[in-house]
Parts: structure tokens; C-alpha cells; sequence
């Protein structure tokens, strides 16, 4: 078959290109020249797929560049990105021939500075203060001598070698369990929460919960100033010890938990005691109980030897006699108070009768007075008033009675 060869210039040469083809040039040459690139941008459009992926735009005052960032990549991430937040990403170009369309697939992630975090860190700070999450007043001691701990952290880390080593150097009288979960990365804050919801059910229940993480930077230890975690910290109804980072790295984490560590190592012994100090405790308190006890033996021994020298021990029967003489001394000042109170009494029932005789209605008739009164009552008269002529009148002297009746009645005042 001829080819035919194109004479015009505006006509398409015979070999032109399909689709495809120039698609999958475009693909080769811009996956093998932009491999290995670093772009800064603000994250904008931000969407989470069903299934883990991560879906964004990076953009700047004059550009657009779509980025993907895949469900395993998204797990190890120092922070999480969020709509707005400044960051420099680590990525390669890929083109979908589908859509014609090219993306940055992002595998790794950071912000730009610190401004935007310390922001958001402090925002975060005000709200969870100003509802009491860091009040001092809900802080819980620690049990002395715990039984169980609980280990939130990465099994893989420095930092679970770092606490066990220094908890084993200084106390083997605790079971530890170690809870696992991944402190780092988006996602770490969720997994640490539940984490630690784990520890707080275990049964036997455990003592006290240590979450700890090595140092890093803001951006590794992001996780533990999440919103979520700090408010798992807050709720744990087990004392929580936190030592996430360096001494000089504090994270909300750190404000929230019961007690703050500076470091893992710190959390290990601020949780146990140290054994040599608690030896060394215990053999003074033995040292003094036995100073004590030899101080109240010779103490004792003194005592039993004055006792011993006692007169009652010489002669018991001194004693009896001692008591005796009292008992008779007592008998005989008994019966002259006795006597003397008989005698007082005497003397006072003599006086009241002498007043009461000398108030007595006979001794008044004996001196010529007498008491009249009507036939049939009872009251003695005071008074001419009720008595009318031939009334009968009963008259008591001091040896007998007298009836009268009455002949005339006088209304006249006495003596007139």
C-alpha cells in the first residue's frame, strides 16, 4: 500500500501521534525529570477518601498543583495536614493518562516554621484551659508501691527501652504491660486515645498508666498536642504520668496528665521507688525499733527494781494496816458528822413546831378567842353580811362549842 505524503503545510503529516502515545511521552518525561522534587504551599481542598488517602491542592499566588498522599505514606507523617496550614512537601510527579491530568504524590511533610502550629497550639491551650483540663486541683497522687503499670508508646521506639531500663534499675516489684500504638504520624493521636482506653480497662486493673514518647521535633510530637489524646489524658480514670520528648519539650499532653515527666526516663522514676532507698529506709526504721524497744526494756527494768524496793513489797500487811487506819479514821469523822447533822436537824424541827404552834388556831382560843360560825357551814364568820334573825350559831372556844341564835343583828362598826 503507497503512503501518501502530505504537500500542504497545514495538512497533518502521516505520522502524527495519537493520543496515547503523546500522553505516555509527556508521562515518561515528566516522571523521570521531576522524581525527586520539594514544593512549598498552602494545603487547600482537603479530603479524605473511604479509603485512607489523602486528597489536596498546594497553591501560592499564582498556581495550582493537585497532590495525593496515599493511606500507607498519610500513617507516617510527622503531622497532620490541615485546609491552610503552610507546609514544604517531598514528592514526585505522576501523570493519569485517563484524565490528562499530573499530581504531586506527596511522601513526605512539614510545615513551614512553626507559626502556624504554635497557633494553633495555643488556641488549643486557651480553650482546655479556660474548661479546667489543666487545673491543678484534679491532678491524682500516685500510689506509692505500684503493683501493674500500663506503657502506652511505640514497642519499636527508644523510649519504651529507655523507661524499662531505668524502672528495672530501680524497682522489680511491678508488673508492666506494655499497650502499643504509633506515636507519630496522622492518625497517632486517635490510636494513642484508644490506646490508652485499652490500659485504663485492663483486668486486673492497673495502678497508674505511663505515656511516653523520645524527643523530636514540634512536628514529631504533634500528636500528643491533638485535641483528642489530651482530652483521653484528662479523662483517664487511672493517674496518667507523661513523658513525651526532652526536658525542655512540654506538650499539652504533659499539662493535662496527673504528673509530667521530662523525659521517659523521668517518667520511670517519678512512677516507682528507687529499692536501694526504700532498703536503706527500712534498716533505719529497724535500727530505730530497736533503740526504742532496749530503751523501754531498761525503762521497764528501772520500774521493777523501785517497785521491788517498795515498802508494800517489804511488808505486805503494812499495807492492809495503812488501809485499816484510814478506814477507821474515816468511820469515826463519819459519826461525828453524823451526830452534828442529827443534832442541826434537832434544832430545826424544834423552831419550825415552836412557829407553828404559836400560829395554831388552839392556841389563839386559849388566849380568848373563839371561832363562830353558822349552824351548817363550815367557814368561820367574818361578817354580819348572809345572817339574818333567828339564824343558829355554832361558837368554838378552847374546852367546848356554844349554840345562839341569833335576836337582832347590828350593822354597826366594832365597838360603837
Amino acid at each position: 500500500m503507497a503512503t501518501r505524503v502530505a504537500t500542504d503545510r497545514n495538512s497533518p503529516p502521516d505520522d502524527a501521534q495519537s493520543v496515547s502515545e503523546l500522553t505516555a511521552r509527556v508521562k515518561e518525561q515528566l516522571e523521570t525529570r521531576f522524581a525527586d522534587v520539594w514544593v512549598t504551599g498552602e494545603v487547600s481542598n482537603l479530603t479524605r477518601a473511604g479509603s485512607g488517602h489523602a486528597y489536596l491542592s498546594l497553591k501560592d499566588d499564582g498556581a495550582v498543583l493537585r497532590a495525593v498522599i496515599w493511606r500507607g505514606t498519610l500513617q507516617t507523617l510527622a503531622i497532620d495536614p490541615t485546609d491552610g496550614l503552610e507546609v514544604v512537601c517531598h514528592g514526585r510527579l505522576e501523570l493519569y493518562p485517563p484524565r490528562g491530568t499530573y499530581q504531586l504524590t506527596i511522601d513526605r511533610l512539614h510545615a513551614v516554621g512553626t507559626g502556624a502550629l504554635e497557633a494553633q497550639l495555643r488556641r488549643l491551650h486557651a480553650l482546655l484551659q479556660a474548661e479546667g483540663v489543666f487545673a491543678p486541683a484534679r491532678k491524682r497522687p500516685l500510689p506509692a508501691f505500684p503493683r501493674r503499670i500500663a506503657v502506652v508508646t511505640s514497642p519499636t521506639g527508644a523510649a519504651i527501652a529507655d523507661f524499662l531500663e531505668t524502672l528495672l534499675s530501680r524497682w522489680r516489684g511491678s508488673e508492666v504491660i506494655l499497650v502499643p500504638s504509633r506515636v507519630q504520624g496522622a492518625g497517632a493521636a486517635e490510636e494513642l486515645a484508644v490506646a490508652l482506653a485499652t490500659a485504663a480497662r485492663l483486668r486486673p486493673a492497673v495502678d497508674v498508666i505511663a505515656l511516653v514518647r523520645g524527643g523530636g521535633s514540634l512536628e514529631d510530637l504533634w500528636s500528643f498536642n491533638e485535641e483528642v489524646l489530651v482530652r483521653a489524658v484528662a479523662m483517664s480514670p487511672i493517674p496518667v504520668v507523661c513523658g513525651v520528648g526532652h526536658e525542655i519539650d512540654v506538650s499539652l499532653c504533659d499539662l493535662a496528665a496527673d504528673v509530667r515527666a521530662l523525659t521517659p526516663t523521668d517518667a520511670a522514676v517519678k512512677i516507682v521507688p528507687d529499692a536501694r532507698q526504700v532498703a536503706a529506709t527500712v534498716a533505719g526504721l529497724g535500727t530505730r525499733l530497736q533503740s526504742a524497744l532496749a530503751r523501754r526494756l531498761e525503762t521497764s527494768r528501772e520500774h521493777l527494781v523501785t517497785l521491788a524496793r517498795a515498802r508494800t513489797f517489804a511488808d505486805p500487811t503494812r499495807l492492809v494496816r495503812d488501809r485499816r487506819d484510814a478506814l477507821d479514821q474515816h468511820g469515826r469523822r463519819l459519826r461525828r458528822l453524823a451526830a452534828v447533822a442529827v443534832d442541826r436537824a434537832g434544832e430545826r424541827l424544834a423552831a419550825a413546831a415552836a412557829r407553828l404552834e404559836a400560829g395554831s388556831p388552839l392556841h389563839l382560843l386559849a388566849r380568848g378567842w373563839s371561832v363562830t360560825r353558822l349552824e351548817h357551814g363550815a367557814a368561820a364568820l367574818k361578817s354580819v353580811a348572809g345572817i339574818a334573825a333567828a339564824d343558829t350559831l355554832v361558837t368554838q372556844l378552847t374546852d367546848g362549842r356554844i349554840w345562839s341564835r341569833v335576836e337582832r343583828i347590828s350593822h354597826d362598826a366594832l365597838g360603837r
